[in-house]
């Protein structure tokens, strides 16, 4: 504990903590959003290590004050290194009934509870259907609580901002940031740029923001209710240049590199689908990098047009979530059967249907490895973090035209709009992505679907004197690329296509495992179970279990040692959010008895989950 002085000669304790898990809650238009990303930006240039958790509803706009309308954002930041956005949350702001009753069963006994006071309401209170004020009936006790008319402080900071009376009330959200950054020890320069930048243009709207700013952190330096603040300090990470980043914006800019390594242009065709959309936005912005974005008016406009920019020679990517990956499956079928390289991304959600559109899910595994009709296998990879979105779609593309193949990429709503510091990487160690040009006929006729020694056919472009050829969904001769007919050239091609995938296993790297080489049970994952995974061995380590565990980043082709890698562990346990896809893979591939642990509620894992499900197989296993 340490004791600093401020303004006026009073002095507050300063409490240092390791890790701390705030979240911010309120209705969709309170800007909740907004708060929690400036606040993740100030603590990543603090210094600390972050991971986020944003938490939006369906609806577009949901009723104001009504339990499904609430708006949430977590994040973690800490002195250490850390995979999740936390498992309880240290801090709640609440800044409406409907936010303190969706959300208070996740703050931990003890935590800090800052509520908007102003908003409970009888109304309010209704439409999150309280029979009495939880502010005052007592049922809040086990929660440090600061009740703080946040509205009308911020109306009466914001007066003379030039803004109206609506618009004063909308700068809440910046007196909550305000105050949380006073609280938790974080600079305003981060949010006051910001604020500069988005609203220089219009002068009123920056003063009014700035101001409720200013005003949040003040009242909490000033205020007798809030007797300590908390620092958290700085992460000892990696030395380089960092930048906060979330799933869709890596994705996009490790798209943009992609294409860049290989001296291509970058064709994106998109409809619009949450929670993929914000690839086609970030795309959008980037054309002096030469990238060319299609908004398509359906999917299959979107799949089809991505084949006929591969066949023209651009990089070509689409992005989808699970109900639009249904749609470009035929399209996925015939970029298969063209042997064509380009890149699908699937953002999974909630399903089956429109189902959970803003929350997270791993259920689409086996629609990227079995959906299409026949044989029509795709490589398969996963992203393990927001992050890792960067280096999973340069690695994609690498696969695509080396093997000329489309290439299915797995990420989902959590990695997409979770954020976390990226260590920028010097291009001088990303790997090159080599496109190779047909080479001479030598008066010969051209053969499409002659194939190198990894099975590859060229990558012949239209327009190219002798080369021309035909493509289609019929199926072609061996060879000539001619329609056939053919039982026999049928089968040798279905198997050549097949083989030629299964062989990029030789071409991938080993699955690596964390903890003990050998032992009692590994926990096998892939996608965004990865940083819950990760941190509930490292607690199970610490705890004398003989415990590691895997992340698989290839899960079509599975990396060539997987097998190896399982047979070393007595008992397999595989955590996603399905009812059990790996599960269902592993089992047909290695004959091995996984056991699942599966969550189905449009949340990601909580490292407790985890820690428990294992410590009862050990106990059941090991006595």
């Amino acid at each position: 504990m340490e004791v600093e002085t401020v303004e006026g000669g009073k002095s507050k304790p300063t409490q240092e903590l390791g890790e701390v898990a705030l979240r911010f809650v309120g209705d969709s238009g309170d800007g909740m959003q907004l708060a929690g990303s400036q606040f993740t930006n100030a603590s990543a240039v603090f210094g600390n290590d972050v991971s986020t958790l944003p938490d939006f509803p369906a609806e577009i706009r949901a009723p104001a004050g009504t339990l499904f309308g609430v708006s949430g954002f977590q994040i973690n930041f800490s002195s250490h290194d850390i995979h999740t956005p936390g498992d309880e949350v240290d801090a709640l702001v609440a800044m409406n009934p409907a936010g303190l009753k969706t959300n208070l069963g996740d703050l931990r006994p003890g935590g800090i509870l800052v509520v908007d006071s102003d908003e409970f309401t009888k109304g309010n209170l209704a439409k999150a259907r309280y029979d009495s004020n939880p502010l005052e009936d007592g049922s809040l006790s086990a929660y440090r609580l600061y009740k703080v008319p946040i509205t009308s402080l911020t109306v009466q900071a914001t007066k003379e901002s030039g803004l109206s009376a609506k618009g004063q009330a909308r700068c809440k959200n910046f007196f909550a940031l305000g105050l949380a950054c006073w609280l938790f020890d974080r600079p305003l320069e981060p949010a006051l740029n910001w604020i500069q930048q988005k609203f220089g243009k219009t002068p009123e709207v920056a003063e009014g923001n700035t101001r409720a700013l200013k005003a949040g952190y003040y009242l909490g330096e000033t205020a007798e209710m809030f007797v300590a603040r908390f620092r958290v300090p700085k992460a000892r990470l990696a030395p380089g240049k960092y930048r906060n980043i979330t799933g869709n914006e890596a994705l996009a800019v490790g798209l943009i590199t992609a294409a860049n390594l290989a001296g291509k242009e970058l064709f994106y065709a998109s409809y619009p689908i949450t929670p993929a959309s914000d690839i086609l936005h970030e795309l959008s912005r980037r054309k002096n990098f030469r990238v060319k974005t299609f908004q398509a008016e359906d999917e299959i406009a979107a799949m089809t047009a991505l084949i006929g920019a591969s066949f023209a020679g651009d990089f070509a990517v689409t992005g989808t979530s699970g109900p639009g990956m249904a749609l470009k499956q035929e399209g996925i079928g015939l970029a298969v059967m063209t042997e064509l390289p380009m890149v699908i991304v699937n953002v999974q959600r909630g399903g089956p249907s429109t189902g959970l559109p803003t929350k997270t899910e791993q259920a689409d595994l086996l629609q990227a490895v079995v959906g299409r009709n026949s044989e029509a296998p795709c490589p398969v990879l996963a992203a393990a973090s927001p992050a890792d979105c960067f280096h999973i779609a340069i690695e994609a593309f690498r696969i695509a035209v080396k093997y000329m193949t489309p290439v299915i990429v797995l990420t989902d709503g959590y990695l997409a709009n979770g954020a976390e510091p990226w260590l920028i990487p010097d291009p001088e160690t990303l790997p090159k992505i080599v496109v190779k040009k047909p080479g001479s006929t030598n008066g010969q006729p051209f053969r499409p679907y002659a194939r190198d020694a990894v099975l590859a056919r060229p990558w012949a472009l239209p327009g190219t004197p002798g080369m021309e050829h035909r493509v289609g969904g019929l199926e072609k001769e061996n060879l000539t690329g001619n329609i056939s007919y053919s039982p026999e050239n049928h089968q040798a091609m279905v198997e050549l296509r097949a083989r030629k995938v299964a062989d990029i296993a030789r071409d991938i790297p080993s699955l690596e495992v964390f903890g003990n080489p050998s032992g009692d049970l590994l926990l096998l994952g892939w996608g965004g179970t990865g940083g819950a995974i990760r941190s509930a061995t490292e607690e199970l380590l610490a705890e004398g279990k003989n415990v590691a565990c895997a992340h698989l980043r290839y899960l079509y082709p599975f990396p060539a040692n997987t097998g190896e890698v399982l047979a070393r562990f007595n008992k397999v346990l595989i955590p996603e959010l399905n009812t059990g896809q790996l599960r269902m893979l592993i089992r047909a591939h290695y004959l091995v008895d996984a056991v699942g642990l599966n969550k189905i509620q449009g949340r990601p894992f909580m490292v407790s989950e985890i820690t428990a499900k294992v410590k009862q197989i050990l106990n059941e296993v090991c006595g």
